[in-house]
């Protein structure tokens, strides 16, 4: 049988609205009285709602996680990290799946403006500065996850410098012939990825101009998929004489070109980015990025601003750090 705070006020021989202001945390409630209040919710098991209780706070208990694709990997293993700050608190996790067919800015302005919720999370919105700025004349708490604009907290992933290292990995080996297996052009992540690949290429003295910079055919998720990368790894297997080693943009679209190479009992060293869980235990190599603790770091800033208006922005942007497994220690 569930209990209502009826029934707590009952039993406690006190008002509903004093009840209210226990769960509320008032101080206009005394010791003795909140107390026994809270010791008869205790009994009954009662646990007041936390939009119920925003109610009275003039709060709405909710935090809003803003999100493009909820089934890519890297968003749900931020998500993660959100879900874990948000589990030590009394608020509320919403998600709002951003339509990809419908113009971005408008769909963020349309739901800021509605104030559903009491602090926003942006993961990987990517909008232009100009667009942050329209977004930021809200005047809503927010925080944004791998992306950045200068006047808000963010926690982002140094894209360029993660491409770099796992470059320079290779040349350091004395591999000269490598690949890039990216996304989709539109893709802000994939395109500084293949910034940095590029530029370590170029550092090396290696004529970038025939260098192969390849994807697939497969444009779901901006092409971080298997397929994509799958299609990828066969374009490139294609080649005579095909690369010595493989830079990818994705774990999940290395995942592919690991079957790909499987198929044609082909080995090629090649690292990923992401590190999401099934990479440790396929062996690949790859950028480590810290996606659950950006969402996590990310939702506790999120909440000291909604505490302190007043609080110090905090920016973040970490660098990536490259972790090996199989696929690159036979490198001779």
């Amino acid at each position: 049988m569930s209990h209502t705070i009826y029934d707590i006020a009952r039993q406690a021989g006190v008002s509903i609205a004093t009840v209210s202001r226990v769960f509320n945390k008032s101080t206009k409630v005394s010791p003795k009285t909140r107390d026994k209040v809270l010791q008869i919710a205790d009994q009954v098991g009662y646990h007041p709602q936390g939009f119920a209780q925003g109610l009275a706070a003039r709060q709405k208990k909710v935090i809003m996680a803003v999100v493009p694709l909820l089934s890519n990997y890297f968003f749900l293993q931020v998500l993660s990290g959100i879900q874990d700050a948000i589990s030590e608190t009394d608020f509320e996790l919403h998600i709002y799946n951003v339509k990809p067919k419908e113009e971005r800015i408008g769909q963020l302005k349309r739901l800021l403006g509605r104030k559903w919720a009491d602090g926003y999370l942006f993961v990987s919105t990517h909008l232009s500065n100009e667009e942050w700025e329209e977004i930021h004349r809200l005047g809503q708490h927010m925080v944004l996850i791998d992306d950045a604009y200068s006047a808000s907290n963010y926690f982002q992933i140094d894209n360029k410098q993660g491409a770099c290292k796992a470059t320079e990995f290779f040349l350091e080996k004395g591999l000269r012939r490598l690949a890039l297996i990216t996304a989709e052009k539109n893709s802000i992540p994939a395109a500084k990825r293949q910034e940095g690949f590029l530029e370590t290429l170029n550092g090396y003295g290696v004529d970038t101009d025939s260098v192969p910079i390849v994807t697939g055919n497969t444009t779901y998720r901006d092409g971080f998929n298997e397929s994509n990368g799958y299609e990828a790894m066969n374009k490139l297997l294609a080649l005579d004489p095909f690369p010595e080693a493989v830079v990818c943009a994705s774990d999940i679209q290395a995942i592919g070109a690991l079957s790909a190479m499987k198929e044609q009992d082909v080995e090629i060293p090649i690292i990923g980015y992401d590190d999401i869980q099934l990479s440790r235990y396929i062996g690949l190599s790859t950028m480590r990025q810290p996606m659950s603790k950006m969402g996590y770091e990310g939702t506790k800033v999120l909440f000291h601003h909604i505490d302190d208006e007043k609080a110090d922005l905090v920016q973040e942007a970490y660098i990536p750090e490259l972790i090996h497994r199989s696929t690159t220690e036979n490198i001779q």
